[in-house]
């Protein structure tokens, strides 16, 4: 047998392996958060837009959540706007919000688009105002004084967070056979706009859409022991213990209470994977154990 026989044979045996998983994601929903450094890298990118795509070909609904928090701070920087800061965290006053909504729902949602579609996808740009597709409530956070032990309430600005789901607009994006990449910038009952956590905006959609499954793309390979091994499965229960004990801890902690509450509010399945894998996205779905965290009910 030659080498582009042994070859033609060995992708046969992958797309065999990979039919029962196809099958098990056909018509069914699977809510993507890209973001991070998948983002920034070229290649990177032509493998996730190839990926969604493929999805889609395979009979899955694909929808693509993005954020872009290195690209506001970089064009922030470039006009010359100030960020505040109020205990480690920024306030996004109105100047700031109008460059969130230009970047993440102006040219970081149609760059993703146009990249989905140059790899043979049918993709749409969306945002949260889009239809009143998601509307946001005023986010405010409470911090404890460590010295006096009272608490404080800081004002954070046109940050929200996600309160409703109208899951129309993206049903009818659906059945056109389209694939929707959203941006999280929503409106607010108050007439105002406000810049969600794009972690929190797709839990929020995948939960109202009842995702078949959610995945976070990172830049680590999920969540580890404290060993530093690959936790590949996780119960709510689980997950809330290892919060408890420390396991998980830092940055981890916010991304996987997100799943926790995506889980709750209807979606089968979580999974945090490593973004920086090369089709990354296929791997997980399509493999027997993927490659991620998994976090389900």
């Amino acid at each position: 047998m030659s080498a582009d026989s042994g070859q033609v044979f060995e992708k046969a045996r992958i797309l065999s392996e990979a039919l029962p998983y196809m099958q098990r994601y056909e018509s069914q929903t699977v809510v993507v958060k890209y973001g991070g450094h998948a983002m920034g890298d070229p290649e990177l990118g032509k493998a996730f837009a190839r990926d969604i795509g493929v999805l889609k070909q395979a009979g899955v609904n694909p929808v693509v959540v993005h954020g872009g928090g290195p690209q506001i701070a970089a064009m922030l920087q470039r006009l010359q706007i100030k960020s505040e800061f109020a205990e480690g965290l920024r306030i996004t006053d109105k100047a700031t919000v109008e460059v969130v909504e230009m970047v993440l729902a102006g040219s970081i949602n149609k760059q993703i688009v146009q990249s989905i579609t140059a790899q043979g996808g049918r993709a749409i740009g969306l945002c949260g105002k889009d239809g009143n597709m998601v509307t946001a409530r005023k986010l405010t956070r409470t911090i404890v004084d460590p010295d006096s032990n009272i608490e404080k309430v800081i004002d954070l600005g046109f940050v929200g967070e996600p309160y409703h789901v109208n899951r129309q607009v993206l049903d009818t994006v659906a059945t056109g056979n389209l694939i929707p990449v959203i941006a999280p910038v929503c409106p607010g009952e108050d007439g105002q706009t406000y810049n969600v956590n794009a972690d929190t905006f797709a839990g929020s959609v995948a939960g109202a859409l009842h995702a078949k499954r959610l995945l976070f793309l990172t830049d680590v390979n999920g969540v580890l022991d404290q060993n530093g091994k690959l936790i590949e499965e996780l119960t709510i229960a689980e997950a809330r213990g290892l919060i408890a004990d420390g396991t998980i801890s830092g940055g981890m902690i916010p991304k996987v209470e997100t799943c926790i509450q995506a889980v709750e509010q209807g979606v089968e399945g979580v999974v945090i994977l490593n973004g920086k894998v090369p089709h990354t996205v296929l791997l997980e779905l399509f493999t027997e154990h993927g490659i991620g965290t998994l976090i389900k009910r």
